[in-house]
């Protein structure tokens, strides 16, 4: 039998690896500016263009390459940052396994200038599928600057495979918001089509979070910080009235490198318990310092799922911590048995002296004695007195009847009821009615048995459809607010609400301004309550942001879905017979009834059969 075992060629194995290294633009993004920062840059420029598709460039101040090392950097497996198996153990830098640059290069064009401190002219790269085209001398300033051009122009089903435009720019300010949160000693800017995103000055902590999350984000803030011998942790959870129904601001960092720990995470969220509903979540910027050789961060390719030796340990350090953070700066509850405030002596009272009261006392009285008047049935004593004159006390009630306050009280009448079970004349008004069953479902009466609502899912369902047509037949009501409301978003809330403006405004909302962190509401469509504007946009548009990122349907759709979610009526509602009745109504007046807009049931039919069985 021939050999049928072949060694693949290094083009072919290099596209493999880019299968692993690059998912997307936001992967090329997260390994250029990870090379950048290893090579010691102060200032570091995204520019991107299309969403990264057409574009990608990360210009840094680094050390830079000698001519040799520029061309080397692109082979499989090139790296200056370990020499040996045992460094794997103890990595103090971002990338090691030499794969990024190779990979990048076998599915894009790439262009890279570079010079180091000691030369006094740099290298110009010119790279198309892993085959070199041209090397030159150039001028450039001392660092590198790669440009990723066309990526995947030679995969093309992997090119269809990428979402749109705004889904990917909104990966790739994820992927630079995980970059720039550990390093705030580096200066950062991010330029999306010619126009500049972030400016991210150098600073501390909690300044690159607050300049990346908007100024509201300070007031939320709570300090942590513990050193053990295992774990270090520092950084900033958020207090626990901003907790969000989405997940949003969490970031774990381990050894100055974002990772995601679904068993840490677990631990924030139970020094949180009590303080927080069970559906949200909580925000945090979390940084860990533990033993380079307690972790192990190369289990996956793109590095951001780690291991650590002793979970249990950290899970326990890391929730008594934050316990800690809150009881410190009085964000949770606490009892103090050694302090009674009720016990503290008002100001106004600490200089006086005490006064002796005065106590005024009949000697002459002698309970045992009946005086002349208590004969008689008057004046004071034990004797019985006159009941002369009691209707005086109720004068004047018998004219307030029609005003009384008990007039609108209106008792049930058994007879009554029993009429409507068995009169024919009153069965069809019977059929009509309709009652709440533990807060939760709708229930009716039809020809063939029981009706059963689920009376979430079915308002979902109606505000969906009639959301859905709004946005697309632009015939939304709006109610004008007597006072304009000014609410404030971060950079990245502010370019969502920008990239749906045109269906929020065909629903009812009235945008006066857009500022750099301000919007100016001046209208809201007539299902929408004045005090939960800001709450409503908050959650829009976190749920947009979360069930937009796959793509797979249209942005008037997922507008409409968050918009029902957010407004649609809640289990534990009561709700009065007449608005139980419309729900019924308006629920088979829709397209879709049986489903609500996130495929779930929303009704069911018990038949006569099923009841019947139940007695048998």
């Amino acid at each position: 039998m021939a050999d049928i075992i072949k060694l693949l060629p290094d083009h072919v194995a290099n596209q493999i690896a880019a299968g692993e290294v690059v998912q997307r633009p936001a992967s090329v993004v997260k390994e250029l500016m990870e090379n950048a920062i290893d090579a010691g840059a102060s200032c570091i420029k995204l520019i991107i263009k299309d969403g990264g598709k057409t574009l990608i460039q990360v210009v840094d101040d680094g050390s830079g390459m000698s001519e040799t090392d520029a061309r080397l950097s692109f082979e499989r497996h090139a790296t200056s940052k370990i020499s040996s198996a045992q460094d794997l153990f103890n990595l103090a830098t971002k990338g090691f396994r030499g794969e990024a640059l190779a990979s990048i290069a076998a599915i894009a064009h790439v262009d890279m200038q570079t010079r180091t401190e000691a030369n006094e002219v740099g290298t110009h790269l010119k790279i198309e599928g892993s085959k070199i085209v041209s090397q030159e001398v150039v001028a450039t300033p001392r660092g590198t600057s790669i440009s990723v051009k066309n990526l995947f122009f030679n995969i093309p089903a992997r090119r269809n495979f990428l979402k749109s435009t705004q889904v990917e720019l909104r990966h790739i300010t994820d992927e630079f918001h995980r970059v720039a949160l550990v390093h705030p000693n580096i200066e950062f800017h991010f330029y999306n089509n010619g126009s500049e995103i972030f400016n991210l000055p150098h600073g501390k902590h909690r300044q690159r979070i607050v300049h990346i999350f908007g100024s509201k984000m300070d007031n939320r803030l709570v300090p942590v910080s513990e050193e053990t011998e295992v774990l270090k942790v520092s950084g900033f959870i958020c207090k626990p009235e901003f907790s969000k129904k989405s997940r949003g601001e969490q970031f774990f960092f381990a050894n100055n490198r974002y990772i995601k720990s679904p068993y840490l995470h677990h631990a924030v969220v139970a020094a949180f318990e009590g303080l927080i509903k069970s559906d949200t979540h909580p925000g945090y910027f979390l940084f860990l310092e533990v033993n380079p050789s307690s972790i192990d961060i190369n289990i996956h390719p793109t590095k951001t799922e780690v291991k650590f030796d002793d979970e249990n340990t950290l899970y326990a350090i890391l929730r008594s911590t934050i316990k800690h953070s809150l009881g410190q700066f009085n964000v949770a509850p606490v009892l103090d048995f050694d302090h009674d405030p009720n016990l503290d002596t008002p100001y106004s009272y600490k200089e006086k002296g005490a006064v002796i009261p005065k106590v005024s006392v009949d000697s002459s009285f002698n309970p045992f004695q009946e005086t002349a008047a208590q004969k008689g049935g008057s004046g004071r004593g034990f004797g019985k007195q006159s009941a002369k004159g009691w209707e005086d006390l109720y004068e004047g009630l018998g004219n307030q009847n029609e005003h009384n306050e008990f007039s609108s009280v209106v008792i049930e009448s058994e007879s009554e009821e029993q009429g409507t079970l068995y009169s024919g004349e009153d069965v069809e008004e019977h059929l009509a009615s309709t009652f709440q069953l533990r807060r939760k479902y709708v229930v009716s009466t039809v020809k063939s048995g029981m009706l059963v609502i689920h009376q979430n899912r079915a308002h979902e369902r109606i505000l969906f459809e009639k959301f859905l047509g709004e946005i697309t037949v632009k015939e939304g009501v709006s109610q004008q607010l007597l006072f304009p409301l000014e609410l404030t978003f971060n950079k990245q809330e502010l370019a969502v609400i920008r990239e749906i403006q045109e269906s929020l405004t065909n629903i009812g909302f009235v945008f006066d301004s857009l500022d750099q962190e301000t919007v100016k509401v001046t209208g809201v469509p007539m299902m929408v309550p004045e005090s939960g504007i800001g709450t409503v946009l908050d959650r829009l548009i976190a749920d947009y942001m979360e069930g937009y990122s796959d793509g797979s349907i249209s942005q008037a759709e997922m507008l409409a879905k968050a918009l029902s979610r957010n407004l649609a009526v809640r289990t534990g509602d009561v709700l009065d017979s007449e608005s139980q009745l419309m729900l019924v109504n308006n629920l088979f007046a829709c397209k879709e009834p049986n489903l609500s807009p996130f495929q779930k049931i929303t009704y069911t039919i018990i038949s006569e059969g099923d009841i019947d069985k139940k007695f048998n």
